[in-house]
C-alpha cells in the first residue's frame, strides 16, 4: 500500500507536450492529503473494530457466564425441590409410622383397661353375691334368734 509520502515524492517523466507539471502537483498534493485523511481514518476504524471485537468477546464471554450460572440456578431449584419432596415424603412416612405406634399403644392401652373394666365388674359382682349371702344369712340368723326368743 502506497503512503502519502510517497505519492508526494513520485516523480514522473517530463515530455514535450505533457501535462502542466504545476497542476499535476497540485493534484498530486491534494491526493497525498487525501490519501492521508483515508489512511488515518482507516487506522482508527480498525482501532475502533478492535475495541468492538474486545467488548463483543467480553459480552459474549458474560453471556456464557450467564447461560451457565441459569443452568446452574435452574439445576440447584430442581434439587431443591426434588429434595423438599424427598422431605416431605419422609415426613409423611415418619409420621404415618408414629401414627400407627400410637394406635396401636392407644388399642393396648384400652384392650387392658377392658381387661381391668370387666375384673372390676366381676370383683363388684362377686361382692354383691357375698354381701347378699352374708345379709341374707344375716337376716336368717335374726329370724332365728327372734324365733328363739318368741
Amino acid at each position: 500500500m502506497l503512503t502519502s509520502l510517497e505519492i508526494l515524492n513520485r516523480q514522473f517523466k517530463k515530455e514535450f507536450r505533457g501535462y502542466d507539471p504545476k497542476e499535476v502537483d497540485e493534484f498530486v498534493a491534494l491526493l497525498a492529503r487525501d490519501f492521508e485523511a483515508l489512511s488515518h481514518e482507516n487506522m482508527e476504524l480498525k482501532e475502533m473494530l478492535e475495541r468492538l471485537n474486545t467488548k463483543m468477546e467480553h459480552y459474549q464471554h458474560m453471556e456464557a457466564t450467564l447461560q451457565s450460572t441459569l443452568v446452574i440456578a435452574q439445576e440447584t431449584a430442581e434439587e431443591v425441590k426434588l429434595n423438599a419432596k424427598r422431605e416431605g415424603e419422609l415426613m409423611i412416612k415418619e409420621i404415618e409410622v408414629r401414627n400407627l405406634r400410637l394406635t396401636d399403644e392407644t388399642s393396648a392401652k384400652l384392650r387392658k383397661m377392658m381387661s381391668e373394666y370387666e375384673e372390676i365388674r366381676k370383683q363388684t359382682q362377686m361382692f354383691r353375691i357375698r354381701l347378699k349371702t352374708m345379709l341374707t344369712a344375716q337376716l336368717e340368723m335374726l329370724k332365728k334368734d327372734e324365733e328363739d326368743e318368741n
